[in-house]
């Protein structure tokens, strides 16, 4: 299972991005995908393969539009099938016995 936080952004578009963010959030969403939405990029859990797709799927979107993209993505592989999204926050708010802001 892997999971990636991403966030990708035309350069030279102007000072509000949403018109172009809104547009790669729909492919997301429509993906089938799980994600969670951040204000600075959304985070993206799956197989290998499914997840990366998406990413494509969002940089074919915006290219669209956008002759210049910039994009940051990182990525966590953890072997196994288990959700870790929400498991890794309850983790900490177990070890801190309250829970914290979302």
């Amino acid at each position: 299972m892997v999971m990636i936080e991403f966030n990708m952004s035309p350069i030279g578009k102007g000072e509000s991005l949403s018109p172009y963010v809104s547009k790669i959030l729909d492919v997301i969403d429509s993906s089938g995908v799980t994600y969670r939405l951040t204000p600075m990029g959304t985070i993206l859990e799956g197989k290998w393969d499914e997840v990366m797709s998406v990413v494509k799927n969002c940089f074919e979107n915006m290219k669209q539009d956008c002759s210049r993209i910039g994009m940051n993505l990182k990525m966590d592989y953890r072997e196994g099938n288990e959700s870790r999204l929400e498991k890794k926050i309850k983790s900490i708010e177990n070890k801190l016995s309250k829970d914290l802001k979302k």
